[in-house]
């Protein structure tokens, strides 16, 4: 059975299969529903049944809550209609420009910046090209059919797309890239995926806060703003554990000499003794609120571990008058992350 879809206030309208998500249906209609990790966790395409009956597939709770779900809200990455559906949702302008693809790839690099990231550089087949907005990422198919995600740290025709590659002890994907992987290699992805990227019809101050490998479409974004010669004011907080986790840290350094417009405040939370470092400490979205306790002009854009995306979320909106609508982020769910409740 297939179900019509309606969302407001746009007044869109799709079909979905009975069992198909609402968010897969939108994706295959070209209508922009705002999503990121697809499985459950990170609550980017969560909206509202306004009409209709809908049941989930698992998810997170914290992702959505008992309370919320009570109220009408769903996560439309893992919800599947019973009848037809009316939501009230956010779209995403821009974000089926592109046609997502399935391409062959090979490594043409591979580089160690940290003790635990590795920079991957692809070679795509002559003749193709992938189109995708700065803070995009793709999915890598591994054999068994599971599949990894991993945000494109290249600005769109700025080069080969580069991916940034946190090692998981135990992880299926990145103990391959640690240990056996080889330039020449053959990935398989698909992409471009996902709606974190600028929001062009805004001109409000930009606040891009990224932990660890949070860091790679981050660097995306600004490299693209840098080329448009954007005057938007933008403010890059960085966190990581220990100095060594800043692993661009020189080019964040170099971005801020060569943009008057640019700021940069790296924040370490766990420094030793012997890093010998000086800078700000903490809890990298905190820096961020005792330099901005007023956000609500702003915009925000994070990406890193959910924990950090979670608490910027709630404190800037809570705490420093940030608008709900105006944070926009990309949580990198890794499968410990999904294996949790």
């Amino acid at each position: 059975m297939t179900f019509q879809i309606t969302v407001q206030p746009s007044g869109h309208q799709f079909p979905c299969d009975e069992d198909e998500t609402v968010l897969a249906a939108a994706m295959r209609a070209g209508v922009g529903l705002p999503y990121g990790c697809k499985n459950g966790a990170c609550s980017s395409c969560k909206g509202k049944v306004l009409s209709g009956a809908v049941s989930h597939k698992p998810h997170q709770q914290r992702a959505l809550p008992p309370e919320e779900e009570e109220k009408g809200f769903s996560l439309f990455c893992c919800a599947v209609p019973h009848s037809d559906l009316v939501l009230e949702a956010r779209e995403v302008a821009g974000s089926s420009d592109y046609p997502i693809k399935k391409m062959p790839s090979r490594v043409a690099t591979l580089e160690k910046v940290a003790p635990d990231v590795i920079v991957i550089s692809l070679q795509l087949p002559a003749n193709e090209a992938l189109k995708y907005r700065a803070g995009q990422y793709i999915e890598f198919m591994l054999r068994d059919g599971k599949r990894r995600s991993y945000s494109m740290a290249t600005a769109p025709d700025n080069g080969p797309i580069t991916l940034h590659i946190r090692h998981m002890p135990g992880g299926l994907f990145t103990d391959q890239v640690f240990t056996t992987m080889k330039e020449r290699d053959i990935l398989r992805f698909e992409g471009p995926l996902g709606t974190f990227f600028v929001r062009e019809e805004s001109d409000k101050p930009m606040v891009f806060l990224a932990s660890g490998t949070g860091f790679a479409p981050i660097k995306a974004i600004v490299e693209e703003m840098q080329r448009a010669k954007s005057t938007r004011p933008m403010r890059l907080y960085w966190g990581g554990r220990r100095p060594q986790d800043l692993y661009m840290d020189a080019l964040c350094r170099q971005w801020a000499s060569d943009m008057p417009n640019f700021t940069y405040v790296p924040v370490v939370s766990n420094a030793l003794p012997e890093d010998g470092w000086s800078g700000r400490t903490g809890f990298v979205h905190q820096a961020v609120m005792a330099d901005l306790p007023d956000m609500s002009g702003h915009q925000v854009y994070a990406c890193g571990a959910p924990i950090v995306v979670d608490s910027a979320k709630r404190d800037f909106v809570a705490q420093c008058q940030l608008p709900d609508e105006e944070f926009y982020a990309d949580a990198f769910t890794s499968e410990a992350d999904l294996a949790k409740p």
